[in-house]
């Protein structure tokens, strides 16, 4: 591949949109949650370790803090996400979609983390400002 062709491909990557998912899921512990779970979901396949449905679970909840709304309308993006991640991982392509269905909804069923995106929003001045006046004690009018 020559230099040219390379910086074409940078460029690209550079063009494409910012993926946020603040607020919508924490990855650690939707990871963390799976770990611990993996092995009793009924789609579990003796023999396979977490290692084999990590990026599926990956493509799922990180796929619902993308894209949001109905799974049916992302699916195919989720299994194109799970095909680029997967790695070494055993699963069919049925097999991976359940697990990311069911990161989907486990993810879809975690409550959104509204508090840092206000903190975020909101100057802290304003914040500081607003907590003092809130303490001043209300005198009645004379």
């Amino acid at each position: 591949m020559t230099a040219i062709a390379q910086d074409d491909i940078w460029q690209e990557q550079v063009d494409d949109p910012e993926v946020r998912i603040d607020g919508r899921i924490r990855p650690d512990i939707e990871d963390a949650y799976w770990q611990s779970v993996y092995w009793a979901q009924p789609y579990y396949r003796a023999g396979l370790s977490y290692d084999d449905y990590a990026a599926a679970y990956c493509a799922g909840y990180i796929g619902y803090a993308q894209y949001g709304g109905r799974y049916e309308d992302a699916e195919k993006s989720l299994c194109a996400n799970w095909i680029r991640i997967k790695g070494d991982s055993r699963l069919s392509v049925e097999d991976a979609l359940l697990a990311i269905r069911a990161a989907w909804d486990h993810a879809a069923m975690a409550p959104a983390e509204l508090e840092e995106d206000l903190e975020e929003l909101v100057p802290s001045e304003f914040i500081a400002a607003r907590s003092g006046a809130a303490q001043q004690p209300a005198y009645a009018a004379a």
